[in-house]
């Protein structure tokens, strides 16, 4: 599973989530970097979705989150360790893809 993701495929991702006719907007950050709102909220929803038995779509979804959450800080504070703990099916495949990505990018 790819963990690269242009941010146009996930703004589009991320557009799920939201009202018909809303955007959610790209930043950019300090560094220069460009990054899409929204992913955070997307990837808490495709995490439900996950636990709810559905694959493939959502996993690739989930998959191409990992690097702007990588970006923000997500995992800084919440290490992919703690997301692998537990018994939460798509916390722990979240934790997975981000340490895999880790690896990927070490």
């Amino acid at each position: 599973m790819s963990l690269s993701s242009p941010p146009d495929d996930l703004a589009a991702i991320n557009r799920k989530i939201v009202a018909e006719g809303e955007v959610l907007p790209a930043v950019v950050l300090k560094d220069g970097s460009r990054v899409q709102t929204g992913t955070v909220a997307t990837l808490l929803h495709n995490i439900t979705r996950y636990n709810a038995g559905e694959r493939g779509t959502v996993e690739r979804e989930l998959a191409a989150a990992i690097p702007t959450l990588f970006k923000v800080g997500l995992f800084d504070l919440f290490p992919p360790a703690e997301w692998m703990a537990g018994d939460n099916p798509g916390r722990r495949l979240v934790g997975e893809l981000a340490r895999a990505h880790q690896t990927d990018h070490a």
